[in-house]
């Protein structure tokens, strides 16, 4: 009876010692990925001598915010950040509407070829981005799309992932809905929209959330296809602060943080269903 009581107490000691190592190990991980952004959110507030001199102190010698000032003197902030919600919010909203379509339709109708089409999309997520740059962008020089809305948006419009992604949510989801609508009558772009996208809303969070992420901190199209200021988005404009000899780190960051709030007000918005969609989405 004591050794059955010995042995209880070591195994709870021992759990409870590695409850603990599990808590502090978690809690350097979260310390050493948020260090870059304690560093950004310190040098946002240092001087430019401060950060050259000690750039690896975190505490600045003096607490200044003229930098949060200066970004808007700088760049026409107010105009990119514009250019920015136009660019990332209408791919976002074209994407999570095209890819749930195909999504859906791979997903549930039968027709010719559809296994061929299916393969020839899983195979472009393997394609680098970099490989299709200069076609697209001689495809959009002939139809004077360059510097304008519409060439920054169309070829963002719809992606492989998505629309893989949004495949396989629907693969996951019971098909008795949809045969009770058609019995009733329902079309189906009405049982798309209204009876399966509520029912993928996790799935369409995070595609939404992916491509609004993705298109907002974008730097490389957006300064491809841009030739004038009026066109450019953040990520371009927060460029020119860094320079080939000299970066304007304290600017630099305050750009960047402001810059980020929107995409940390969109997380914590999305956070449970984003969660959701990740872990519901592949069951089948």
């Amino acid at each position: 009876m004591a050794d059955a009581r010995g042995a209880g107490l070591r195994r709870a000691a021992a759990s409870r010692i590695g409850l603990v190592l599990t808590v502090v190990a978690l809690a350097l991980a979260s310390a050493i990925i948020m260090l870059p952004f304690i560093w950004m959110v310190s040098a946002s507030l240092r001087t430019q001598g401060d950060i050259v001199s000690n750039p690896l102190t975190l505490i600045p010698a003096q607490v200044i915010l003229d930098n949060f000032a200066e970004i808007f003197t700088r760049i026409p902030l107010g105009r990119r950040f514009l250019n920015t919600v136009i660019f990332a919010g209408s791919v976002t909203i074209l994407s999570v509407l095209l890819d749930s379509a195909a999504g859906y339709a791979l997903a549930r109708f039968e027709f010719r070829g559809k296994n061929v089409i299916f393969v020839i999309i899983v195979i472009t997520l393997m394609l680098p981005f970099q490989v299709t740059l200069v076609p697209i962008f001689q495809q959009l020089s002939d139809l004077h799309w360059i510097n304008t809305y519409q060439g920054l948006i169309v070829p963002r419009a719809a992606d492989a992932f998505g629309i893989f992604f949004m495949r396989q949510f629907f693969l996951s989801l019971p098909k008795d809905l949809e045969d009770a609508a058609r019995v009733d009558g329902a079309s189906e772009f009405r049982i798309w929209a209204q009876i399966m996208m509520p029912l993928a809303l996790p799935a369409v969070l995070t595609i939404a959330l992916f491509n609004l992420l993705g298109n907002w901190n974008d730097l490389l199209w957006p300064l491809i296809l841009t030739t004038s200021t009026d066109m450019q988005t953040l990520s371009a404009g927060l460029a020119l602060f860094k320079g080939q000899h000299v970066t304007e780190y304290g600017v630099l960051m305050a750009g960047s943080i402001i810059a980020l709030l929107p995409m940390v007000v969109a997380f914590l918005m999305v956070q449970r269903r984003f969660v959701e969609g990740i872990a519901t989405t592949g069951i089948k």
